[in-house]
C-alpha cells in the first residue's frame, strides 16, 4: 500500500498576509515541505490542499497534486481534521486505499528528511498517530500562571509545592513538523486525541513553526547558519 504526503495551506492567513507562499530566503515557505516530500523515498505521491490559486500556482511549480479544499473548510474556525477527512476521501476516490497519511505543515521549515521519516517508521500497529514534540519552555506544573480576578495564580495549583523546575514532571510542545497517521483512523474518529498517540522528540533548532514575522526571523537565521544540509 501506498503512502501519501498531504500539505495544507490556506490562502486567508491572518497572522502573515499570504504566509504560505510569503518568501523565506530564495523560495516560498510552502516550496520547504514540498522538496522535502520529493526527497522521501517512502513518500509515493504528495498533495498540498487549498482554496487559494496563487498557492495552488505554486505547488504545481514544484511537483505536488492539487485538492480543491472547498470554502467551508478554509475558514479560520474550519478544523484542519475535517480538511483532512476531504483529502483522504478524495485520494481514496481517485487512487484507492492507502497505508499511511503524512502531513507536513508548511510552517516548518527546519524538518529534516530523517525527522520525517522516523516518524513514518514510528506509526506501527500499536499507535493511530504520531506526532512530534520538543522539551517544552514554560512548564505549567512549575512555572505558568493565570490572572484570576486581577491577581496571578499558578495554572496548575495543586502543584504549589514544586519549588524548583527539576522537580516538575517533564512536558512537551507539539511541534507541526508532521503528523502521520492511519487514513482510517482519521476518517472514523474528530480528534488527534481519540486515539492511541505517539510522540518523537525533535530539538528546538527545528521544532520552529512560523506563525509571525518574528518567527521568520529566526527561521531565516537559523536557514542561512544550517546551510543547505537538509538531512
Amino acid at each position: 500500500m501506498k503512502n501519501y504526503c498531504y500539505v495544507f495551506a490556506r490562502g486567508g492567513s491572518k497572522g502573515i498576509p499570504k504566509k504560505n507562499i510569503k518568501f523565506l530566503i530564495d523560495k516560498p515557505l510552502i516550496a520547504y515541505s514540498l522538496l522535502i516530500a520529493s526527497e522521501i523515498k517512502s513518500i509515493d505521491k504528495f498533495f498540498v490542499s487549498t482554496d487559494c490559486q496563487e498557492i495552488k500556482d505554486v505547488a504545481l511549480e514544484y511537483g505536488a497534486e492539487i485538492i480543491d479544499r472547498p470554502l467551508e473548510l478554509a475558514q479560520d474556525e474550519s478544523p484542519e481534521w475535517l480538511a483532512w477527512q476531504h483529502a483522504i476521501d478524495w485520494t481514496i476516490n481517485k487512487y484507492g486505499d492507502f497505508s499511511k497519511f503524512i502531513s507536513l505543515p508548511a510552517t516548518a521549515p527546519l524538518r529534516s528528511k530523517n525527522d520525517i521519516e522516523t516518524c513514518i517508521n514510528a506509526l506501527d500497529s500499536s499507535s493511530d498517530i504520531v506526532v512530534t514534540i520538543t522539551n517544552a519552555y514554560r512548564n505549567p506544573f512549575f512555572n505558568m500562571v493565570k490572572i484570576d480576578d486581577g491577581y496571578l495564580k499558578l495554572v496548575n495549583e495543586q502543584n504549589d509545592k514544586i519549588y524548583r523546575r527539576q522537580d516538575a514532571p517533564l512536558v512537551f510542545d507539539m511541534t507541526t513538523i508532521a503528523y502521520i497517521s492511519k487514513p482510517k483512523f482519521i476518517l472514523n474518529n474528530n480528534s488527534i486525541w481519540s486515539g492511541r498517540v505517539k510522540g518523537v522528540p525533535i530539538p528546538k533548532e527545528r521544532a520552529i513553526d512560523i506563525d509571525d514575522y518574528y518567527d521568520f526571523e529566526i527561521a531565516e537565521f537559523l536557514l542561512k547558519k544550517r546551510g543547505s544540509k537538509n538531512d
